[in-house]
């Protein structure tokens, strides 16, 4: 496979970086992605693919059907950008005052097409049958559920799934994977704390302070960390807003707080909402007050199969040398590949996109963020690798 693939990638590599850019100069939010979703759907079409829009919303599938019978896989991007002013001036920033794609999904959905363009080719050279989907809404949406709920797994019967996030902490010419638990639940919490209005001078006249209540419900919360989670458990349990209070000489009589908590352990996630529904009872009427706990379940932990792992770290190391394969540590970091990992095996894997000699160091989600394109033929050629080793010998 290496020379006939290597000469497609490199033929390939200026249209998908033109790809990229051009989705980067022209993102959409959630569930917005009306013009990708056009764009996407145009460009698959010109590869004489069969192609069905509108999937989860506004998603995009095409179906591949390779030169013998076998399984079907899932080879999966997303589409959508973030509301986040881009502080990039090159050429392909941003023309969309307030939204950047600063995820880089605009590299996933390149990668893909760069996939769809090198196998429509060649469908002589593998079995089975192959669904690109380009899926919207991850940032917070679940776009991935919209699509599952809208049938994408079921026509036809899909076996498998792969799909990768570009990542800026890895260097160029690098790729991450893990079996096992990989990326983190996206959980979310809201407390507000019941207190009595009074007197801020005339403490003990029936005033109950709510400040008071959630400044020490908040430091008790982190006691779950150190006190409750087996210390090789990773654990987050974050308070990312507070509001209450209404002068500086009045007891507050209520506060709000929310927050996220993430894991990797389903079975623990279960326990969490109880263990913070009884601290903060305690708490609470330690002092006086009461509390209020909402708890919501978000995004899954992604859970990736160690076989289809397997075949992605075997053929990440075609591309980039074993050497630059990288075994990491889980994220705490939610992605909801996790709802397709959840139906069927798969592996979603990390492809590193930072390069200081050119000065891309920007995390994700910050205005500065960019890619070294060059990962982008990284990508592409480890995807085809490891969707054809898949289809061709199916783990068991």
């Amino acid at each position: 496979m290496s020379d006939w693939l290597k000469q497609e990638v490199e033929a390939t590599k200026a249209q998908v970086i033109e790809w990229r850019r051009l989705f980067h100069q022209h993102p959409e939010l959630g569930l917005e992605e009306h013009q990708t979703a056009a764009r996407v759907a145009e460009i698959l079409r010109s590869f004489g693919l069969p192609v069905k829009t509108g999937v989860g919303h506004v998603g995009v599938t095409a179906v591949l059907e390779g030169g013998r019978p076998g399984p079907t896989l899932i080879l999966r991007a997303d589409m959508d950008g973030l509301p986040i002013q881009e502080e990039n001036e090159t050429e392909y920033a941003s023309k969309t005052p307030g939204v950047m794609h600063a995820c880089g999904h605009d590299g996933h959905m390149a990668v893909l097409l760069g996939a769809a363009n090198i196998l429509s080719r060649n469908p002589d050279k593998f079995p089975g049958r192959i669904k690109f989907v380009f899926q919207p809404g991850e940032e917070g949406f679940g776009g991935a559920n919209l699509m599952i709920k809208d049938g994408v797994l079921d026509d036809p019967p899909v076996d498998a799934a792969l799909g990768l996030h570009l990542i800026s902490y890895l260097p160029v010419g690098m790729v991450g994977v893990k079996a096992g638990p990989f990326m983190a639940c996206a959980d979310w919490f809201h407390v507000k704390i019941n207190g009595v209005s009074g007197h801020a001078a005339m403490p003990g006249t029936g005033g109950v302070d709510a400040i008071l209540i959630a400044a020490q419900s908040i430091c008790a919360l982190q006691s779950l960390a150190t006190k409750e989670i087996p210390p090789i458990e990773p654990f987050v349990l974050h308070v990312g807003t507070i509001e209450g209070g209404k002068k500086i000489n009045i007891i507050a009589d209520a506060v709000e707080f929310a927050g996220t908590v993430r894991l990797l352990n389903t079975d623990l996630r279960q326990t969490i909402s109880a263990k913070m529904d009884r601290i903060l009872a305690g708490v609470a009427s330690s002092l006086g007050g009461t509390h209020e706990l909402t708890y919501g379940e978000g995004y899954p932990p992604v859970v990736n199969d160690p076989a289809m792992t397997d075949l992605v770290r075997q053929a990440a190391g075609a591309v980039v040398s074993a050497d630059n394969v990288a075994e990491i540590a889980p994220s705490m970091v939610a992605e909801d590949m996790a709802y397709f990992l959840e139906k069927v095996p798969g592996c979603f894997f990390f492809v590193g996109v930072a390069n200081p000699d050119k000065g891309i160091t920007f995390s994700h989600h910050h205005g500065r963020f960019d890619l070294d394109e060059d990962a982008l033929a990284i990508g592409t050629e480890t995807m085809i690798r490891a969707a054809m080793a898949y289809l061709e010998h199916p783990p068991q």
